[in-house]
């Protein structure tokens, strides 16, 4: 097998002008899981299921409408398969190893937390934990992964019964408006996995055989990305390795929620986003030229190639037997 190596992807920035406030964010106090509390309660968090898609869709859709800051995270049953690679191969094996586990594996959950471009979020509910159709007796999955989702308690048996269908999912998502525009931001850590197990939701079809397509694609579709995980890179205090928890203790943020739960990890990664900009303000003033710069993809970064590429933080471990 190829070694791992750790590299950036950049593709076109946003035009100028559509970030807006975010060149000097954080003026005020945030609504956020910190001291003023706002948001302890878990009661902010919806889980959705088959029974309720198409209501908690239509609320989605409207509080966007005024809260375009959108956080992500998945759950997805770990990495089952790595690609043999040539050195001569324009692909990156990080992309194949996405690519691969992606376009066989199944989403189990989606995380997305929403706030305004200060970090405040909606009254009432903030964040939304769509739970996938997943049967253990039927799809793939590695054990050790499937076991630590077990823990976090997320419940397969009813993901098994009562799960959103993906492509039901997939319809209401694209009629919302959520998608395909260039208003809405998306913030996820280490985002690869995200964005590739949304897009391969959205489109119905397998990852493309080109990084570059990918990149394409993600354009096309989430239009302004930002990976925490790599803004990390411009603070010299933190460790762009550490994985959510860490940052999360080290920015002194509270979790709200289970972590290794979709919606908690989207909410956390929202919180820590908006802390980074404050935080780190000289670092950070101009974080659109950040934008749509994904973490341990593309060839970009070639001087870090011999760094080991870390997997998605709730997925450390490598699987080389697939489970069914």
């Amino acid at each position: 097998y190829m070694g791992h190596f750790l590299s950036v992807y950049f593709f076109s920035p946003p035009p100028p002008g559509t970030i807006g406030t975010l060149t000097n964010p954080m003026l005020g106090p945030q609504q956020a899981a910190s001291s003023s509390g706002v948001l302890r309660d878990t009661r902010c968090i919806r889980d959705v299921w088959s029974d309720n898609l198409a209501a908690e869709m239509d609320h989605l859709a409207r509080v966007v409408e005024q809260y375009r800051f959108i956080s992500i995270d998945t759950e997805f049953p770990g990495v089952v398969v790595h690609p043999l690679s040539s050195p001569t191969d324009k692909s990156s094996y990080q992309w194949k190893t996405i690519r691969c586990n992606v376009n066989i594996l199944k989403i189990i959950q989606l995380g997305i937390t929403v706030c305004d471009d200060n970090g405040n979020y909606p009254p009432g509910i903030s964040t939304w934990q769509f739970n996938f159709q997943f049967d253990v007796n039927a799809d793939m999955y590695a054990q050790d992964s499937l076991d630590m989702l077990e823990r976090a308690g997320i419940d397969f048996e009813r993901h098994h019964t009562d799960g959103v269908n993906v492509n039901v999912f997939a319809e209401l998502m694209i009629a919302s408006g959520i998608v395909l525009n260039e208003d809405v931001r998306w913030i996820a850590f280490h985002s690869g996995y995200d964005f590739g197990y949304l897009l391969r939701v959205l489109t119905n079809q397998h990852l493309p055989e080109e990084e570059t397509d990918f990149f394409d694609l993600l354009r096309l579709w989430f239009c302004n990305i930002y990976d925490l995980k790599y803004l990390i890179k411009s603070c010299p205090t933190l460790n762009h390795r550490s994985g959510l928890n860490q940052l999360a203790l080290d920015l002194k943020v509270d979790r709200i929620g289970p972590a290794h739960q979709a919606g908690s990890d989207s909410l956390i990664t929202c919180t820590l986003f908006f802390r980074l900009l404050q935080s780190f303000e000289p670092q950070l003033r101009h974080v659109d030229r950040m934008a749509n710069v994904l973490y341990g993809l593309g060839e970009d970064a070639i001087e870090v190639q011999k760094d080991a590429f870390e997997q998605h933080p709730a997925h450390t471990r490598f699987f080389q037997q697939p489970v069914y």
